[in-house]
């Protein structure tokens, strides 16, 4: 268990702050003049704005994914561990006398 107190969260801020950071680093350093440099950042920012458009929906989609899966990953594995009763007779009539 990671005890940290950092999460998938904090690692992907820290990645995109560093790879600004980095990008901000190579315009700054690189041979041109203040109007290239702007003509530049403004066609980043424009690419980053429909890359973080698309993003959300993205995880969304992979969430739901990766929810469905598991799900029937772990009905599957109590199915063939407890064939009976079943989770789902047990859940309709709680009263039963072999749960």
């Amino acid at each position: 268990m990671n005890n940290s107190g950092y999460g998938g969260a904090h690692l992907m801020l820290a990645f995109i702050a560093g790879a600004v950071t980095g990008a901000c680093a190579a315009i700054l350093t690189t041979p041109q003049t203040g109007t290239e440099a702007r003509h530049s950042l403004r066609g980043w920012a424009h690419d980053a704005q429909g890359t973080a458009t698309r993003v959300p929906e993205a995880v969304r989609a992979a969430y739901g994914r990766a929810s469905t899966a598991a799900k029937q990953a772990f009905t599957e594995a109590l199915q063939k561990e407890a064939p009976s009763p079943t989770v789902t007779s047990i859940i309709e009539d709680p009263q039963r006398s072999d749960a």
